[in-house]
Parts: C-alpha cells; structure tokens; sequence
C-alpha cells in the first residue's frame, strides 16, 4: 500500500500541532510496513504512484480540492477541524473581535485564508476555493472514504457546521512513547507552572501570566510567537518579571526536563481539538490545566483542572486547584495505553484498508 499524505504549504515553516501530528503519524505507518510519503499541498506528486491520499486540515480546504479532483484517488482526510470563532469573536480584542461577530464563522475563516495567500503565507493550491469556505469543506467531506477525527466530540462539531453526516474513526492524537519513556516517573518536581505552546491570543498565555503573578508561583512560557501574533508576545513580555519569564523555543532534552520538574502544566486555551503539549505533560506526571473549549473533556475529564478561557478568575482558581493537588500515575497510565502514535496509526491503516475496499 501506497499513500501520498497532503498537508498545508507552510506546514514546516510555521509549525503547530498538525505539523506534529501530520509527521509522527506518517513516521508510524512507514513504521507499520506502509509507504506514506509526505507532500505539502503546492508540491506536484505524481498520483499513479500511490493508491490512496491521506488529506490533513478540512479548515484548509483550497489545499486539497484540486488533489482530489486531479488524482481520481480515493481519499481519507484527518479533520483536525479548529473552530476559532469563539477565540475571533471575544477573545482578540476591539476593534477586531467586532469584525469578526460581523463576519460570522465561515466568512471569517475565508478571509483570513485569503489574506495569507496576499500575504505570501501560504498558497493558493485550488482556485475552486474562491467559491466559498464552507462549501469547499462539503466538497471535500462528500468525496471521502472516511473522515479520521481526533475525538468523537470533533466529528459531532463538524458534522453541525457542515450539515454532513459521514464515516468517520477516531483517531487519537499521541505522543512519543521512545522519547518520553526515556526518563524515570519519579522525578522532584518544583512548585512551578510551565506552558508549551506557540505564544499567541488563542493559546492564552496573558492571562495565564497574571493568574501567576497573582498567584506568586513561578511560570515559564516555553515557545516562540508566530507570524502576525508579535504584538501579543510583546504584551507577554511586559508581564515579566523575576518569576515569569518567556523561555522561547528550548531543545528537546531541555523539554523534557521541563515536564519533569515542573508541578503543572497549563494550557488555557480558547480551543483545542486535544492540546499535545498536555498529553506529553500529561505522560510526565504533570497536574494540567487545559481550557473548556474545544475537545478537552474528551482526552482530561477526571484528569485536570478546566477553565473558561474568557474569564480570569477561572484560570487563578484551575491553576490553585492543580497545584495543590497530588501526583499520581493515573493520567500517565492512560496515555500510554490509550494515546500513542502508534495507536494513531493502527486506527489509520484500517480506515486506509476500509477505503481501499470501497473504492
């Protein structure tokens, strides 16, 4: 079996979870005796070689239209379907936050599409995309062979915003088991609080910052800010002090170091599909607090601490809550049983192998 596994243009140069996602994913299935072979939407494949496509990103749908339609191919997409309305609508601030309640969902989404295409940010793969966000994302629904989630919960958001009902598997996100296996459990934690995650508006990281301050508990933000988001990190930045401060991109060994000694590990987000960084927080043995938005209580109900991203009360209480509780195994138990790469690619090959035998 042969699979070419499309993602975004900018996939490795503006790197987020689908990046992560996208990669591990692939590298298990090579793993498994599968040759996937990783494209980014504006390269050119060559379709004859492969027997199937493998579609990241349905709120990217002008990346895969023209694939589809060109290669006669059946397909699978893995959703990884962000809804950023909540976050655009009250989270970003006037005057924009206004723009996009006059804007709605789906204009919203369109327009920021175009704008990185006239930005150069990203490319304009099928011009069919010209005709509408959400109609593109139901072109692209109807076509598959099996939609791949990373949450029942995501398939039930998709399937009312697009008004389709489809085949779908859940397919978990994961972390790494080699690299995260590597070190003892038993570690001496800090009372200390750490957040990996690009530093931006929907990540939550400025009022995160003044739960902490409020709180006296130290905090390192570990992650670098994405293009058009400086203004926020320089917000960040003024925050800092002798307790907070913003690590920027550290290497892997370093990382894991982190999880290791740190008490907890928060990531208030306005949305998640799941939060990487919290399960490999989660995998370390650090208490989470994690956002109500989004599919969170699917992956960390019973595991963390929730908080309402809007309202600073709620993260200062999640973030007491979290260090005060005690450690245990139970989180971490449960993701090496249940949410690995590995798992991640056994549900895919079978939803490859389903779609094989339906084409």
């Amino acid at each position: 079996m042969k699979v070419a596994c499309i993602i975004r243009s900018s996939v490795f140069d503006v790197r987020g979870g689908d990046t992560t996602q996208f990669v591990k994913t692939t590298e298990a299935l090579n793993r498994m005796g599968i040759k996937c072979d990783m494209f980014r939407a504006g390269e050119d494949i060559d379709y004859e070689n492969y027997d199937l496509l493998h579609l990241y990103n349905i709120i990217r749908p002008a990346d895969h239209l023209k694939h589809i339609k060109q290669s006669g191919k059946p397909y699978v997409v893995s959703t990884i379907y962000l809804d950023y309305s909540n976050f655009d609508q009250y989270g970003r601030g006037m005057p924009y936050s206004l723009v996009f309640r006059l804007l709605g969902k789906s204009n919203a989404e369109y327009v920021k599409n175009l704008l990185r295409y006239a930005k150069g940010q990203d490319k304009m793969v099928s011009m069919e995309y010209l005709l509408g966000h959400r109609r593109a994302m139901r072109e692209i629904i109807k076509g598959a062979a099996v939609l791949l989630p990373n949450s029942h919960s995501e398939y039930r958001r998709l399937a009312e915003y697009t008004g389709m009902e489809h085949e779908y598997i859940f397919v978990p996100n994961g972390i790494d088991t080699g690299f995260f296996q590597s070190v003892q459990k038993e570690v001496k934690r800090e009372k200390k609080v750490i957040c990996v995650a690009q530093i931006y508006g929907r990540k939550n990281q400025y009022r995160l910052i003044q739960a902490c301050k409020k709180l006296k508990v130290p905090l390192d933000v570990i992650g670098k800010s994405p293009p058009n988001h400086q203004k926020y990190f320089e917000m960040c930045q003024t925050l800092c002090d002798d307790k907070i401060r913003l690590a920027g991109y550290i290497p892997r060994e370093d990382l894991l170091k982190a999880y290791a000694t740190a008490s907890v590990h928060a990531l208030p987000s306005w949305f998640e599909t799941t939060g990487l960084s919290s399960l490999e927080a989660g995998v370390m043995g650090c208490n989470l607090v994690v956002g109500t938005g989004g599919d969170t209580h699917e992956y960390f109900d019973g595991f963390a601490s929730f908080c309402d991203a809007g309202d600073q009360d709620s993260i200062e209480k999640a973030v007491e809550e979290a260090l005060s509780r005690p450690h245990t195994d139970e989180l971490r138990d449960k993701i090496l049983s249940e949410y690995t790469w590995e798992k991640a690619a056994e549900r895919t090959k079978e939803a490859y192998e389903r779609a094989l035998n339906h084409a």
